[in-house]
């Protein structure tokens, strides 16, 4: 429901018609068997267009689903390691870390402390910057080393492209 005097009225090929009352607006609409809708409300005076306004909400609908279809979700990945894993063991994890960030996934590494683990910190430490060392140039250090309860997390996102 327009609730204002006069509108600003735009016909269906996009042509300004000046600054009509509503009542005349709608009597056009209504000749040319179309609906009158407001456009832009916050406008002084307020937009109007006449138009199918059934064609109109689908095509805003589609605008809208080609829209979502665009963005790109990012996925966190986690990858966890303990205080005592071995160098094969990290290896691995370093190639499937590789192949997360290659996706455009980021990743998440935690160093999981069992028991008395936690009272030495800096081990970990240290195995999460040679972590990030052996990924090297694929991944790029987003969230320096922090403790987290009784993990120590970093978090790696992928470097971004050159063109």
């Amino acid at each position: 429901m327009i609730r204002v005097r006069e509108v600003r009225v735009i016909d269906e090929e996009g042509q300004q018609l000046g600054i009509l009352p509503v009542h005349e607006a709608l009597r056009l609409a209504f000749e040319r068997n179309l609906d009158l809708v407001e456009v832009a409300p916050n406008a002084i005076p307020p937009v109007c267009r006449i138009l199918d306004f059934g064609k109109y909400q689908y095509e805003r609908q589609k605008r809208e689903k080609e829209a979502r279809k665009a963005q790109k979700t990012i996925e966190i990945k986690e990858i966890r390691l303990s205080s005592r894993s071995a160098e094969h063991d990290i290896d691995v994890k370093v190639r499937q870390t590789l192949s997360f960030l290659e996706e455009g996934s980021k990743v998440k590494v935690a160093v999981r402390f069992r028991g008395r683990e936690i009272s030495h910190p800096e081990i970990a430490r240290d195995q999460l910057e040679t972590f990030a060392r052996k990924v090297g140039a694929a991944g790029v250090v987003e969230t320096q080393p922090a403790i987290e309860g009784r993990n120590l997390f970093m978090l790696l996102s992928p470097s971004p492209v050159k063109k």
